[in-house]
């Protein structure tokens, strides 16, 4: 038998290597790691000469990594995923007593995951927690590049493989200013919708997706005022008379005249979606992550209110 040699290199210098070439620059590398660039130059150096072979190569004033350092970075990623196979070894002896837990979700989140991982915490006190709340367009970006493994959201992308566990609802409701004429109609028809000023998230949104997928499938044309990067401002911009919005029933309070906006019943809303738990199906979850898929599957969220979230 091979007696089995132990690598000439760091795992810190792995890292480095593996955030260059990803990232494509060591200023971006080094941004990132949280390192100057003289240190992340002196490892890419050293890593270099501990093998004997060119890593990068100058390309006009940055540079780009060769052959051997993709190479490289694939061998790195496998040897990182199988020290986190070792961890999670590790934490399955210690019952789960430590571990991290690396999730995501979409904006509309912040008004709710708190609350589940408050639940799940209480039962696994030991678990510390990496959560980032980010538009739909950076939590998908995470979940390609492995900096996160699990993610909540509405819409989840098409070019991933991926597994998905619905949670709950997540009607997406009509609204205006508090005092909007429609706001005490028994039912608008969704024809009246042509020309109105309309306020919408970020493009990428899954509430502007949604929102562009229901307006195309009944040929409505709105007239869209406003971009706007956050729920609450938009419902701000809405309570000023700016326009109107589409909005999931849980970015606002349980009467929305609080938020100083209005829910209107036209034909067709709230559109009906649902939240789903998703992570990389060719990917191995932690065991804190496992753990968390098990409780949100045992413990469901609560449900909006359904009254409420129709406008009745």
């Amino acid at each position: 038998m091979n007696k089995i040699r132990p690598p000439r290199v760091t795992f810190h210098q792995l890292r480095t290597l593996e955030a260059v070439v990803r990232l494509g620059s060591i200023t971006r590398a080094a941004a990132e790691l949280h390192l100057t660039q003289p240190t992340v130059s002196a490892q890419i150096h050293e890593l270099q000469s501990a093998l004997d072979t060119a890593l990068v190569e100058p390309v006009g004033r940055g540079i780009r990594p060769t052959e051997a350092a993709q190479l490289l970075r694939a061998t790195a990623l496998d040897m990182f995923a199988r020290w986190q196979r070792f961890e999670e070894d590790l934490q399955a002896l210690h019952g789960l007593e430590r571990g991290r837990l690396r999730i995501a979700g979409v904006t509309t989140t912040e008004y709710f995951i708190a609350r589940w991982l408050r639940r799940y915490t209480d039962s696994h006190p030991g678990i510390d927690i990496e959560l980032a709340v980010d538009n739909r367009d950076a939590v998908v970006r995470r979940l390609q590049q492995d900096d996160i493994e699990l993610a909540v959201m509405m819409m989840p992308p098409d070019n991933l493989p991926l597994h998905r566990v619905p949670l709950m609802r997540n009607p997406l409701v009509l609204i205006g200013p508090a005092g909007h004429p429609w706001a005490g109609a028994h039912r608008v028809a969704r024809t009246a919708l042509n020309g109105q000023a309309l306020l919408m998230r970020e493009p990428g949104s899954g509430t502007r997706l949604a929102t562009e997928a229901y307006l195309h499938t009944h040929g409505l044309t709105p007239t869209v005022r406003a971009t706007l990067g956050s729920n609450e401002a938009i419902k701000h911009a809405v309570a000023a008379g700016l326009g109107l919005a589409v909005v999931s029933r849980h970015a606002l309070a349980a009467d929305p005249a609080h938020d100083g906006v209005a829910l209107l019943p036209v034909v067709g809303f709230p559109i009906e979606r649902r939240w789903l738990l998703v992570w990389r199906s060719d990917r191995r979850l932690s065991l804190a992550a496992q753990r968390f898929v098990e409780h949100v599957r045992a413990h469901p969220p609560d449900e909006p209110d359904t009254a409420a979230a129709a406008g009745a």
